[in-house]
């Protein structure tokens, strides 16, 4: 790993919101962050309107310091209550949430899904890989592009130093 990486992934507050139903595919995801060494802050919703209730700091999240402005968001689409389309579709017409990240972390690889996301705005779409190595390997992919390679919008102060 770079020295970028290790800085990122250690220092620099990197909270990720994890928008997920399943326990054992977040279970899954925890491990493979803890293998990487991920120690940011990890948020936990279960299904998308919790997650807009995070985002928006509504219902039980009024307290921005117990739902911050996360740097990415991983969301699964199929999900009870709201789907993650629509968590797509509303955050993406916000003026100040549609700069975060969105990845579509989901096993449907049906093409309309794969062509709303995109058309609604979701900056990635991955299919979760059924064994536990394929899905350590994704998101250790995931995290090296979305926080080594790219420069997200709440890391820019980084450069300024």
């Amino acid at each position: 790993m770079s020295d970028y990486m290790n800085l990122l992934l250690t220092e620099v507050p990197q909270p990720l919101l994890v928008v997920e139903d399943s326990d054992l595919d977040f279970e899954t995801l925890i491990r493979s962050l803890n293998k990487l060494s991920y120690h940011s802050q990890i948020y936990r919703v279960e299904d998308g309107d919790e997650a807009l209730d995070f985002l928006f700091h509504q219902g039980e999240y009024t307290d921005e310091t117990q739902a911050p402005r996360p740097a990415l968001i991983l969301l699964d689409l199929n999900l009870p209550g709201t789907d993650g389309r629509e968590v797509i579709a509303q955050l993406k017409q916000n003026s100040s949430l549609k700069q975060i990240p969105i990845i579509v972390f989901t096993t449907s690889s049906n093409p309309q899904d794969v062509e709303f996301c995109y058309q609604h705005g979701a900056n990635s779409y991955v299919l979760k890989p059924i064994d536990t190595k394929s899905f350590t390997d994704s998101v250790k992919g995931l995290l090296a592009y979305w926080l080594e390679t790219v420069i997200l919008p709440n890391s820019i102060d980084l450069f300024q130093k």
